[in-house]
């Protein structure tokens, strides 16, 4: 890497992207459309390339200390470059999102004032280890009006660094400002430093990444930050439980992939079905390798096991390790979800509707699913395209952030002479 004047480097993205973020306002939905199409285009012409970027990224994880599950998610193939190219096309598919004009009425006076959802401008984003989100936060930023710095980690260095080439390319090759998609090229964690102080410039940073980066970024950023936090998710398997779907949802909520934010980390059970369904659960568990970590009542049940501590029902594993817990009531269940979750994906299995409504009424988390994997939650499973993160937070975007949720509003009154009396 050559040498960089971080203050100096990250100031001049900064602006370009403001610059970029002026001139996205007026292009046209068909002109973004294109661009998405030719990234389809160039991803396809350019596999070879991308896959090799990747492979040297792959052979210098270990010098990081990347684990099984974090290199899973850096490693790209061709399916997984083919799930970047269904996504473009679901993002190309949707309605443009600026423009739309959410609410209008007609004051007394003649005045008709419209709610128009406008970008939010300039977004800052930072993420670790998958190069496909490289390409999904590009497409969303870019569709919804927003120029973006991309911050990616080390350890995908090269991928995105490929991946960056071809967005540049297509910027070009259709007539959009090509600083509207602007890529870190320093691994120097104190850049993150830098662009975190220029609230003056950057609307809005979006951490995807550990607790840590998440942590930090919300104490020292200058610009509102849309946080995406632990995925502590859970799956309760309530009294009215069916066996075969307590059975499917639980191991495809763990086991699918288990290295992702939205795998179930924690398995909650009824005390009335603890000794029917509860060991079939175990069981299918545990032939997929899953470790177990148990309270006393759960480790009696089963074969293999070992006691939980109670940092374990708060812990994100990220890997084929999973909580549990044999609750008396739903409240108890719930109020465990309270204490221990991180208020991203929960789902109930169960045959009471009654049961349902009330579960998915106080659980208090981004997504609340009854009787489907936890894996749902996902931008691209609720028709979102693609997603830029899963967001924890309460205020403006909440769960999986598409192209809505990287827009905000302004109000626009239309007169014919009136004035203020």
């Amino acid at each position: 890497m050559t040498e960089f004047d971080l203050p100096h480097y990250t100031q001049q993205l900064a602006h370009q992207a403001r610059d970029a973020s002026r001139k996205l306002v007026s292009a046209n939905g068909n002109q973004k459309n294109d661009w998405l199409c030719r990234m389809i285009e160039l991803i396809r012409e350019r596999t070879p390339e991308l896959l090799e970027a990747n492979e040297k990224d792959l052979k210098q994880a270990p010098e990081y200390g990347l684990t099984e599950a974090s290199i899973d998610r850096l490693k790209l193939t061709d399916a997984r470059l083919q799930g970047i190219v269904t996504a473009l096309q679901e993002i190309t598919a949707l309605p443009n999102p600026i423009g739309e004009i959410i609410g209008s009425n007609m004051r007394p006076n003649g005045l008709l004032v419209t709610q128009v959802r406008v970008p939010l401008g300039v977004v800052f984003f930072i993420y670790e280890s998958r190069p496909n989100v490289t390409i999904d936060a590009a497409a969303l930023c870019v569709k919804s009006g927003n120029a973006v710095i991309l911050r990616g980690g080390k350890e995908a260095f090269h991928s995105n660094m490929a991946l960056y080439g071809l967005l540049q390319q297509g910027l070009k090759d259709v007539g959009l400002p090509e600083q509207s998609v602007q890529l870190v090229e320093t691994t120097d964690r104190e850049a993150v430093g830098h662009f975190l102080k220029l609230g003056n410039l950057i609307d809005v940073t979006i951490p995807r990444g550990g607790k840590g980066l998440i942590e930090r970024v919300a104490k020292d950023a200058t610009m509102p930050v849309i946080k995406h936090f632990d995925g502590v998710c859970h799956v309760y398997l309530d009294q009215a439980a069916d066996s075969e779907l307590a059975v499917s949802i639980t191991v495809n909520s763990k086991c699918q992939r288990p290295g992702v934010c939205n795998a179930a980390e924690s398995l909650l059970v009824h005390a009335d079905i603890a000794k029917t369904i509860f060991p079939q659960v175990a069981a299918a568990l545990l032939e997929q390798g899953v470790e177990l970590r148990c309270c006393p009542r759960s480790m009696e049940l089963i074969n293999d096991g070992q006691l939980a501590t109670d940092d374990d029902y708060a812990t994100e594993y990220g890997a084929m390790i999973m909580s549990v817990k044999i609750v008396d009531s739903m409240d108890a269940a719930i109020q465990h979800i309270h204490q221990y979750g991180s208020g991203h994906t929960e789902s109930i299995v169960t045959t009471n509707l009654a049961a349902a409504e009330k579960f998915t009424t106080e659980v208090d988390s981004a997504a609340v699913i009854v009787n489907a994997s936890t894996r749902f939650n996902d931008g691209g499973e609720f028709g979102l395209g693609a997603e830029i993160g899963i967001s924890t937070d309460k205020f403006h975007a909440r769960g999986p952030c598409g192209l809505n949720e990287l827009t905000s509003y302004k109000y626009v009154a239309h007169g014919a002479g009136q004035i203020k009396q």
